[in-house]
């Protein structure tokens, strides 16, 4: 994912989660997918997914039982 997709993924996500500090960054070896970042730090991975008619996004983020304490 590249350019304005990647904006309006951002800009989706900020106003979704009310979160203007969410970030949106391109991987460097992927280009179906892109990176989440929260104030700098890593949450996950949103996917795209044009397999079938309608074009989707998926969005994934592990959480580990110590980040829950």
């Amino acid at each position: 994912m590249k350019g304005e997709e990647i904006t309006r993924l951002q800009s989706y996500l900020q106003r979704k989660f009310e979160l203007p500090e969410l970030e949106v960054r391109q991987r460097q070896k992927q280009e179906d997918s892109a990176e989440v970042y929260i104030s700098g730090e890593f949450i996950g991975v949103v996917y795209r997914d044009d397999d079938d008619e309608d074009l989707s996004y998926q969005f994934q983020m592990a959480i580990l039982e110590m980040d829950l304490d």
